[in-house]
């Protein structure tokens, strides 16, 4: 059960696809990403995206740890996918706030 705890395998693989999918919205030569008001405004348009991320929360109930693994994957890939980093670090951010308010608010509703 402990062991379960900092196991990241499911994150990963989720992380990666949420990445896959942005990569496929946003590619390299098509927005101005360069500016962090440019990247919030282009993130308002990922509902599907939001989507799967309350989907995956809800039903995996994420720890911290997995949480924080997750968003620093969603970072990295980003990162190595050249994108500027006021996007990266939007991204990121919106991603892993809805992550956590998803898990969040699933928990209290099961008081």
């Amino acid at each position: 059960m402990l062991l379960d705890w900092f196991s990241t395998k499911q994150m990963d693989e989720f992380a990666d696809s949420v990445v896959a999918e942005l990569r496929q919205h946003f590619p390299q030569a098509g927005l101005d990403l360069s500016t962090k008001k440019s990247a919030e405004k282009a993130l308002r348009t990922l509902d599907r995206i939001f989507t799967r991320i309350s989907a995956f929360a809800a039903e995996r109930r994420p720890n911290l740890y997995q949480k924080a693994c997750f968003g620093n994957r969603i970072k990295w890939a980003l990162k190595e996918a050249n994108y500027p980093e006021p996007f990266v670090e939007a991204a990121a951010d919106k991603f892993m706030a809805y992550l956590t308010v998803s898990s969040a608010a699933r928990s209290d509703s099961r008081k």
